[in-house]
This record gives C-alpha cells, structure tokens and sequence, in this order.
C-alpha cells in the first residue's frame, strides 16, 4: 500500500483547511498541516527558535543557511514584513514551520505580507502542526535532518521524503560561508534604525574596519558604522594581504552559518596572521569560534544548538548577566582553550562558552550577535570595547 497522502481534513481553525504541507524527518516522523509560501521542496536541519519578535530579521540571517526554523511564539508572521527588517538581500534559511495560521497583517510598517514575501525569497512554510511536539522532539533527541514541503493538492511521497531526509548529511563538514559570503568587496554607509526615522547616513568616520564576511547580518554593519567606522566588508576566503591593502583600523570577524572548522580549514591561517599583525580583531558568532580555532582551541557540534533572543550570559569578570540573542548549532569546547586563551563569558542555560579574550593582545570575541537584531542590547559596549582596542593603537 502507498505511503503518499492524499488531500484530507487538518482539523485546524474554524474552516478546516485541507493538508497542503508535510514535515518528515529522518526517523520516519511526520507533521502535516497547511503549506504556505513557497511550493516545492527543501531539505535541512531542524532547529527551534524562541523568539517571540523580529522574525523576519531571524529568517534573513545568513547563519540559518541550510536550516529550517521552527518557532516557539504560536503567532509569527502577523506583523507583516517591510524592506528595512532584513538581514540580508537573499536569506539563506530552507524553510518556516509555525503553529497559527498567518492572519493579515496588522502593523503600521507592514509593505507586504508574510506569505508572499517567502514566496519573493523562495521559502518553504508550514502552519498547524504541534510545535511543541517537535520542540521537544529536538530538545530530547537533537536537531534533526528533515524535508519541509509544500503542494497545494496536498499529495506527497512520504517514504521518498524520508529517504531524502535520512540522506541529507548534515552540517558537519559543510562549509556554508561560501554560499552566503560577498562576491567582492562593498560598503554599507547606514547606521543603527531609530523608531520614526529608520536608517541614517554616518557622519565622520574615525575607524577603517574590515568586516571578513562569512555571512554578516547587515545590523552588525550598522552597529559598526554608529561608533565611527568605515566599514568595508570583504569575501570569505579573501587574502591577508588583500585585507592589509584596505590598512584596517581594526578587523571583524563576522556571524555565519556551517561548521566552523570546514570554513577554517581557508579563513585560520588567514585569522592567524590578522592576530599576530597587532591589529584589533573581533570575532563574532562564527568568527568566535574560527579565532578560537586559529588559537589552538577546538569546536563541536551541540545537542540542540542556541537559537533565540532572550539568552542568558555571564560575564565572568563582572558578573555581570547579559540577555542576548543567539543563533549557533556548534561552540567552542572550553576544555581545550590553549594557555593565555581565556574565557571571558558562558551561558547561563548549559554554561557553553560564549566569549574569548586573548591575554596581551587586542583580540576578543563573543558567541552571541552584540547588535541583536531581532532581541535586546545588552551586549552594544561590545563596540565601544572594540573602539577602545583600535584608539589604542591609533
């Protein structure tokens, strides 16, 4: 007997729609509800998300390259979406699963509504399953290999959907910054939004700062730009002596997505020369993690990843408690930081680490996304600390 399905009734909402979307995941396990966005097919790793705001920002991060976000909040995508919340031009995530259907859009800064801005972006939604089922799934098994789909007749394959789920391979090993990162070099002049007034032009810059683009969001940009620097963002696998041409002030490694020590096996000896130049290097997300690597420290892969805006972190020399915003599958294993290598901040939920400092030198980093974008900001000093380190070789 055949294992597609055919159109039937999802119990959902006070019309009952029809199943048009289907979650499988590699172990056989199903979901299905109602498909929205794009039509077709996407295969990834499953992750969940927390956030109850800022989502469009959240799908726009490159660092989702090759995932597909289940979100916590039930009510996503009921604010709309407009052309200033974004992170990048082309977002990089497989595909959307939430628990409420879309209503229509209810926000003074809405242009377009969520469904037809994921079918603009090529993105593969699913609404009405049990969100919290999978979330647990995920928090007790790991995130998983999975294929979202959607087909408006509501006719899917599902032994074929599991078989491609079972063989996707998963992030390990994959180096993804080569498929989000800049072609060339280019600049974005715009500082941090305020409300009723959006982005602003930079006035004076004091800073020349190289941003190593291995999936930058573009707020951290803008976070770059309000402190007074020019910001030149360059490829991912650009030279250390292309990046010297530009004669950086000060040099940021950026977010992005995949496995730390595929994209390090180009951009570490690169961050090892940048270290031992002096200059000041900040290291961000993905960038933490590759300088930890460039230090001798190693990476792994975690259970279910940090994927959220309300995290909390410790700083360690403070004690200060921090709530930021997180997005990262792999971390820095503390039991191997090198000698002089010290751990400057952990997380609060499962004390990974979640920030480095190298003893004597300028060069620090941090696990989380200082600009937040969406989520609090707690974490801006992060660049007036960076400023700091680059007055100080001025």
């Amino acid at each position: 007997m055949s294992e597609t399905t055919s159109p039937r009734d999802t119990g959902h909402g006070p019309a009952r729609r029809r199943i048009s979307g289907t979650l499988v995941l590699a172990d056989g396990t199903v979901f299905q509800g109602v498909g929205f966005g794009a039509t077709g097919k996407a295969v990834g790793e499953v992750c969940f998300n927390t956030a109850m705001t800022g989502y469009q920002e959240i799908l726009s991060d490159p660092s989702y390259a090759a995932q597909i976000i289940c979100f916590t909040f039930p009510h996503i995508g009921n604010v709309g979406t407009n052309n200033e919340d974004i992170e990048t031009a082309t977002p990089a995530a497989r595909g959307l699963i939430v628990k409420a259907e879309i209503t229509a859009p209810s926000n003074y800064r809405n242009t377009q509504h969520l469904d037809l801005w994921l079918k603009r972006h090529n993105i593969v939604a699913l609404a009405g399953i049990d969100t919290r089922r999978l979330t647990r799934a995920i928090r007790d098994k790991g995130m998983p290999s999975g294929v979202i789909a959607h087909a408006p007749n509501g006719n899917f394959d599902l032994p074929a959907l599991k078989r491609e789920a079972a063989s996707w391979p998963g992030l390990e090993g994959m180096d993804l910054a080569k498929e989000v990162t800049a072609r060339q070099a280019w600049s974005l002049d715009e500082t941090e939004w305020q409300w009723d007034k959006g982005y602003a032009k930079p006035g004076k810059t004091r800073f020349n700062v190289v941003v190593i683009d291995y999936g930058v969001k573009r707020n951290i940009l803008r976070g770059l730009a309000t402190i007074g620097a020019k910001v030149t963002v360059v490829p991912a696998d650009t030279s250390y002596d292309a990046i010297m041409r530009h004669a950086p002030d000060g040099v940021v490694l950026s977010n992005g997505p995949g496995d730390p020590a595929a994209t390090g096996a180009y951009a570490v000896p690169v961050i090892r020369k940048l270290i031992d130049s002096g200059k000041p290097v900040f290291g961000i997300c993905l960038g933490h993690q590759m300088m930890a690597l460039a230090l001798g420290a190693k990476t792994k892969k975690m259970h279910q990843g940090h994927h959220g805006a309300n995290h909390p972190v410790k700083d360690l020399a403070t004690g200060k408690v921090e709530i930021v915003s997180m997005n990262h599958g792999f971390t820095v294993d503390s039991a191997t930081l090198p000698r002089g290598l010290k751990e400057t901040h952990i997380s609060l939920f499962d004390k990974t680490n979640c920030g480095l400092a190298l003893e004597g030198r300028p060069v620090f980093s941090v696990q989380y996304h200082p600009e937040a974008s969406p989520g609090p900001h707690d974490s801006h000093y992060l660049f007036t600390r960076f400023v700091h380190a680059m007055e100080a070789k001025q």
